[in-house]
Parts: structure tokens; C-alpha cells; sequence
């Protein structure tokens, strides 16, 4: 009998998470009940976010517990039905958690699954721009950035799975975009592929000079991905009323001391600017509406989607330590099973 494999948190992480934070087990897969589904996956998104939720305290989503199944999303397919919601073989999308099956109720409000159709778009493409990632640059940019036409804007992790579709749309929306990323090949991708206008190698480079070189009108939005001195660097560079979107400060996820804060925020004072933080699970009833808009876009070829897939759910571990080493290119994901 096949049996189910999962990855459950052990330990409370300290700094970066090490092998002995997790637990392997490998548990035999039970009948369904009536109601219930069970789907196979085929591929796991891996997301910074993923480092906030095994932390204990009080945030936008409770903390996976010591025990659970770490918490993850995924795509895969039906293998199993006793529901009229999903037939055997439909794709789907939801919260599938670092397993090989997930087994539960067809509408169980944390699995969220939703069935999507593989001949319009790659699977691994729903985990990326039309997946959370897309939805966070869609969302985030639009009602936080709130971008016009001749603005400029900045974005960081820019080739990152958030970070390339937030330069990709508002190019559609006739803004000047400079990206920040880490090494040449990242920077020539995000100009050369996805069409920003310039980007700036925070690795090899001043942060500094290029925001003064390619934003010579200062900086109107700025779509935060990693936190730390860069933010604090574009803080110096903000125009009146620019908006600051923060998303996610992946400079500061690992860290054993405080989380740095911007020393540079007085700048907001100066020049009436707004900060505003975003969780893209606040706009889940419009997802519809974003994923036609980027789908759209896509059709036309105007938007791409680029994923970084690692093979194996045993390299679990050590595929999601890439996301904070800076080692995946585009949106990182795991391949669990062969579609």
C-alpha cells in the first residue's frame, strides 16, 4: 500500500532552519469518508513566507504548530473522489501542506482547493503569476502602489516570484521600473526578458549610485521584498507622496537579533509619503479578477513567468533554505510526483 510521506515542524527554528527542525513521517493512507478527496501532489510552492509561519506570536496566520504538517501551497490531481466538488483526474490548487497526498473534506476551508486547467497555463505556472505570488504583485501594487503612468518604480527581489510580475505590470501600466537583485545574470533577466528598464546588482554594486543613475526623478513607488538597508537606501530616494509597499523582508527572516527597522523613515515625514504593509489573502474574493488580467496579459506575451524547479520532496529542507541564500532564480519550486 502507498504510503504518505510529509515533513512536520519539530522545533521552533532559531536563524536559518536546520535538518533537526523537522520531522519525517511516513503514514499509510486511510479510506475516505464521504465528502472527502484525496490529491496527489505534483508540485509545492516555496515561499519566505513559509520561515514567518513556523515562528510562535501573533501574526496575519496562526503559527503551524509542532507536529503539523508544515504549512505550504500547492498543485495537484484528484486521485480519489467521494465529493460531487472534484471528479478523479481534475487539477486542483490549495493548501496541500509538504506531503506526497492530502486527504480531507472537498471544502475544507484550509485546504482551499480550487480546480484549474492545465491546458491554459504550465501547472507551476498557478503557483507563480497566476498563483499567490501573482496575486501579491497584482493586488499589492494596484491598491497599495496605486502606479500612474510616467511614474517610477522600484522593486527588490526583483527576480523573485512576486518580485518580476510587480515589474511586468507596471510596465503595462507605463511606469519607468528599476529592479534590485542580486548578480548579473538575475539583472540581465529582469531587463532583458521581462522588460524592466534597468536594474540595479545589489551584490556587486552601490544600491546608492544606481537608485541615483536610474531613478534621476526619485522614486515614486516602492515595492519592498527584503527589508534591511536596501529599504532604508530607497527611503533616501522617495519623491512626495510616493507610496511604500512592504511586502516582505526577507533580509530579516533568519535573524538572531532584533529585526532592523529604518533608521531613514523620517523621510516619510519630509516628503507625506505613505508605508503600507499587504497580506495577499485580504483580496481572496477578487483573485478571479487578477488572475484574468495577468492571464491576459500572458496570452499576449507581454507578461512571462519564470520558476525554479528542484526535484524530490525529500530535498524539502534544503530546497527552502535556497530562498534565503539567494541560490533560486525566479519562483522556486518543488517537484513532488510527475504529472
Amino acid at each position: 500500500m502507498e504510503t504518505n510521506l510529509q515533513f512536520r515542524l519539530a522545533a521552533r527554528p532559531v536563524g536559518m532552519v536546520k535538518d533537526s527542525d523537522w520531522q519525517q513521517a511516513d503514514e499509510p493512507l486511510r479510506p475516505l469518508a464521504d465528502g472527502e478527496i484525496r490529491v496527489k501532489v505534483l508540485y509545492l510552492s516555496l515561499d519566505p513566507a513559509m520561515r514567518g509561519w513556523m515562528n510562535e506570536g501573533k501574526s496575519y496566520i496562526r503559527p503551524v504548530a509542532i507536529g503539523e504538517v508544515m504549512r505550504a501551497g500547492g498543485v495537484g490531481v484528484v486521485v480519489a473522489s467521494k465529493s460531487p466538488k472534484f471528479a478523479v483526474g481534475d487539477h486542483v490548487s490549495g493548501g496541500t501542506g509538504v506531503q506526497r497526498y492530502w486527504t480531507g473534506a472537498a471544502d475544507d476551508k484550509s485546504g482551499a482547493f480550487y480546480k484549474i486547467d492545465p491546458t491554459l497555463a504550465p501547472l507551476t505556472t498557478y503557483l507563480n503569476t497566476l498563483g499567490m505570488p501573482g496575486m501579491t504583485a497584482y493586488f499589492g501594487l494596484l491598491e497599495s502602489g496605486q502606479p500612474k503612468a510616467g511614474d517610477t518604480v522600484v522593486v527588490s527581489g526583483a527576480a523573485g516570484a512576486v518580485g518580476q510580475t510587480v515589474g511586468q505590470v507596471a510596465k503595462q501600466l507605463g511606469c519607468r521600473v528599476v529592479g534590485i537583485a542580486g548578480g548579473k545574470d538575475k539583472c540581465d533577466f529582469v531587463v532583458n526578458q521581462l522588460g524592466f528598464d534597468a536594474c540595479i546588482d545589489y551584490k556587486n554594486d552601490s544600491v546608492k549610485d544606481g537608485l541615483k543613475q536610474h531613478c534621476p526623478q526619485g522614486v515614486d513607488v516602492y515595492f519592498d521584498n527584503v527589508g534591511g538597508e536596501i529599504l532604508d537606501t530607497v527611503l533616501t530616494r522617495i519623491n512626495l507622496k510616493a507610496r511604500i509597499v512592504i511586502c516582505g523582508a526577507i533580509s530579516q527572516y533568519n535573524n538572531t537579533t532584533a529585526v532592523k527597522g529604518p533608521s531613514n523613515y523620517l523621510s516619510l515625514l519630509v516628503n507625506r509619503a505613505r508605508m503600507e504593509g499587504i497580506v495577499v489573502f485580504d483580496y481572496a474574493d477578487r483573485y478571479h479578477l487578477g488572475v484574468a488580467a495577468l492571464a491576459g496579459w500572458m496570452k499576449e506575451g507581454k507578461v512571462k513567468s519564470k520558476e525554479d524547479i528542484v526535484q524530490g520532496l525529500e530535498n524539502f529542507p534544503q530546497a527552502l533554505n535556497m530562498l534565503f541564500e539567494g541560490k533560486n532564480f525566479g519562483k522556486l519550486v518543488l517537484q513532488v510526483a510527475t504529472p
